[in-house]
């Protein structure tokens, strides 16, 4: 009983910042040598530790050191890891059953998601989901489904974008290195056209979202042809690109140019989706109700769980049979889901991001203010951003993002670099995080930065 007690983590873990060893320390360092032996190269790390518990607002690993999490293992764990309701509601879906495939036998958890995914999405129509095991499926599903709605084959995206590591979902992200290098050829059909990107838009930013927009619709029409696309794919905030919003008005435009066309519009809420912005869906800060939402990673407090939310007509398009896969809502990721969602209402965590970038974004201002390496600083709610560039102009420094997010490492802050240049830092803190500690993680930043 006692090894199980010292074990347990979630909101009872001791929320504080502490660093007893080198980082990595030597039991991480041992089972780093085991993983070098046993686990594929091409699984990389980026903080060398290994995880022994985690909870609210921070992560401890084997060493016993004690990490503040600005990463909620990339957006996922936004309730926390191992959050009461989530542990709950999976444990008793364990103890009766683990699985029976959705397309063989089904079972009411399925349909309960399917059904909570009706009402926290944007719009008030007739909806229908599909769930499926990883955010790359379920933009491929949506793809699928928008093929099979239009009769067309075209798929246009975005610079800057990131939708997975599947074959397709690689054709349809942006970045070379690490996510496509070696791994083609890839699907055909699809197409990539300018995102209103402020803060690199050659005219600045108050033009960006009116030129962006007009370049774009000029190159589908141009160069592809409305009536031959299926579907544009956008993330409202584009996540691995580097935490870019997209300049007021560019989402709209976009949206009505595909609905005049009779175009599929889907947003990939992928990373942004439950509440990380500071509402359920990034999409709705200017209203948009996409036609498909793709969603994944925070849906399921951990467990894998992904779905593809739309138009009941454009839902049902596909053939019988022809959406699924053998774990594709596994009973207990979609009890497991029912509780992040439970917790998300009871405890507000729409306004818990917009509390986190309160009192983030304006000490992210100030530390930009004082540094001549801190290009920008972006984002909504508790998904932020800085993009670290040289000194006297907008060159991306990697470098330097580099030894930052290694600097925080050793301080015991985990922090993720992204972007198409390398050159962000993001901050994707859980939604449950204490503000006492949110303000210590912010202080190892700034001396972090205040040591480059």
């Amino acid at each position: 009983m006692t090894g199980k007690t010292e074990l347990s983590g979630g909101p009872a873990l001791p929320q504080e910042r502490r660093v007893v060893t080198a980082v990595p320390g030597p039991k991480s360092q041992e089972l780093m040598a085991r993983k070098q032996a046993s686990v594929a190269h091409g699984i990389g790390t980026v903080l060398p530790v290994f995880a022994r518990r985690a909870g609210g607002g921070v992560l401890e690993d084997v060493d016993g050191n004690s990490f503040i999490d600005f990463g909620s293992g990339i957006a996922v764990t936004s309730v926390g890891n191992s959050a009461e309701a989530v542990v709950r509601r999976a444990t008793e879906q364990l103890n009766d059953f683990t699985h029976t495939c959705a397309m063989v036998v089904p079972y009411e958890p399925y349909v309960q998601v399917c059904e909570e995914l009706a009402k926290v999405t944007p719009g008030d129509h007739d909806k229908k989901s599909a769930l499926f095991n990883s955010g790359a499926e379920a933009v491929e599903n949506a793809v699928k489904i928008a093929r099979a709605h239009t009769g067309r084959q075209a798929v246009v995206v975005f610079d800057h974008g990131y939708h997975g590591r599947t074959n397709l979902t690689m054709a349809l992200t942006s970045k070379n290195m690490p996510y496509k290098h070696s791994f083609g050829p890839f699907a055909p059909e699809v197409y990539r056209v300018p995102v209103a990107y402020p803060y690199r838009w050659l005219t600045g930013p108050e033009n960006c979202a009116e030129e962006a927009a007009a370049q774009a619709i000029d190159q589908i029409t141009k160069q592809i042809g409305p009536d031959n696309v299926a579907a544009i794919i956008i993330e409202p905030v584009l996540g691995e690109g580097g935490f870019i919003v997209p300049a007021t008005g560019f989402l709209p435009r976009i949206q009505q140019f595909a609905r005049d066309n009779g175009i599929v519009f889907v947003a990939d809420e992928i990373q942004s989706g439950f509440c990380r912005t500071g509402q359920w869906f990034a999409c709705e800060d200017e209203g948009l109700v996409p036609d498909l939402i793709t969603t994944a990673k925070g849906i399921a407090g951990g467990l894998p769980l992904a779905a593809v939310t739309g138009r009941a007509d454009i839902m049902d398009s596909a053939h019988s049979g022809g959406l699924g896969g053998t774990y594709g809502g596994n009973p207990v990721a979609c009890a497991a889901a029912l509780g992040s969602i439970e917790t998300m209402r009871e405890l507000d965590l729409p306004a818990k991001a917009r509390r986190i970038e309160e009192i983030m974004k304006p000490r992210l201002e100030q530390l930009a203010e004082k540094s001549d390496i801190i290009g920008d600083v972006r984002g909504r709610g508790a998904m932020l951003a800085i993009e670290l560039v040289k000194p006297g102009g907008k060159e991306p420094n990697p470098e330097a993002t580099a030894a930052l997010a290694k600097a925080c490492h050793q301080q015991g802050l985990l922090v993720l670099t992204t972007g198409t240049y390398g050159n962000v830092v993001r901050f994707l803190p859980p939604l449950v995080i204490g503000e006492e500690l949110l303000n210590e993680g912010l202080d190892v930043l700034e001396e972090a930065v205040t040591g480059l």
